[in-house]
């Protein structure tokens, strides 16, 4: 009896497919999740409340966000990660044979998907910690010194959790892996889907995808910058003075876990409308004692 070639298996009966799915993940959702969240972290340089109205914005979503996150973002990122990973172990490189730029560009793809995907895996845990149970959290995240970042505090815990020059080192290679994997993997997702194929209109897309490229690492290195020269505790001031108002206007909804230090009402009160005022509301003087 024949033994099963590589060529039985599951990836390579479905090879066409697969390949046109991790091609179409890496585009969309996450390229153009990539774009928008780099863009939002740039707007710190503009203030700390441009960045904070921007990511209570996607928190308005209260319970669907999870399903947002693991539908639009976590899971194509896993399928698009590993399939990649398939790809660039079961794929050979030729650039000694064949020293030419696209060659290279291949092998720099593989290269960068797989800092990018590192980096992006580390990333997660670091400010988000994967997972948001309790347990998970206290003993796992915690301990570790991950999951640091504070939604309703955002511009003041991102700033302390890259206060080291490691992870500021770490975190400006693992961009720079993402904007060059993203912008390269443009042009030979036009490849893959057929919309440049002579000569002449790979030319064009290089420029293209290059200024692309170009531009978004601007971008992605200004959101680096923004998180290293704030200053935690001024932005802890607005952010701080941002709540209340942003809960009373029915911006984000009450949270306790999503603050770094929670308001002085730890509960919401029964009437969630009351939600604000009570987290505003001064400690009653103490009543005199009758005699």
């Amino acid at each position: 009896m024949a033994e099963p070639s590589s060529e039985d298996t599951f990836y390579w009966r479905h090879e066409f497919a697969i390949r046109r799915l991790h091609s179409l993940s890496g585009l969309i959702p996450l390229g153009a999740y990539m774009v928008v969240h780099l863009a939002t972290n740039a707007s710190l340089l503009n203030s700390v409340e441009t960045f904070q109205r921007a990511v209570y914005a996607i928190h308005s979503f209260g319970m669907a966000l999870p399903l947002i996150e693991w539908g639009f973002i976590f899971l194509p990122l896993l399928f698009h990660g590993f399939v990649g990973v398939w790809i660039a172990v079961n794929g050979r490189s030729n650039t000694s044979n064949y020293p030419y730029i696209n060659n290279r560009r291949y092998t720099w793809q593989r290269w960068t998907g797989l800092i990018a995907l590192v980096f992006l895996l580390v990333h997660v845990f670091h400010l988000h910690g994967w997972f948001h149970f309790h347990v998970w959290l206290d003993l796992v995240a915690h301990p570790l010194g991950m999951a640091n970042f504070k939604p309703y505090n955002a511009a003041s815990t991102l700033a302390r959790a890259m206060g080291s020059w490691p992870w500021r080192i770490f975190y400006l290679i693992g961009v720079l892996a993402c904007v060059y994997h993203l912008a390269n993997g443009l042009w030979t997702a036009g490849i893959t889907w057929g919309l440049w194929i002579s000569a002449a209109a790979q030319e064009r897309a290089t420029k293209i995808c290059t200024v692309f490229g170009v531009l978004l690492a601007f971008v992605g290195v200004a959101a680096w910058w923004g998180a290293i020269v704030t200053d935690p505790v001024k932005a802890e001031t607005i952010e701080n003075r941002m709540y209340p108002a942003a809960v009373e206007a029915g911006a984000v909804p009450l949270s306790v876990e999503k603050r770094t230090q929670p308001d002085p009402t730890v509960e919401a009160p029964a009437d969630p409308d009351d939600a604000a005022e009570e987290l505003e509301k001064p400690e009653d003087p103490e009543e005199p004692k009758t005699p």
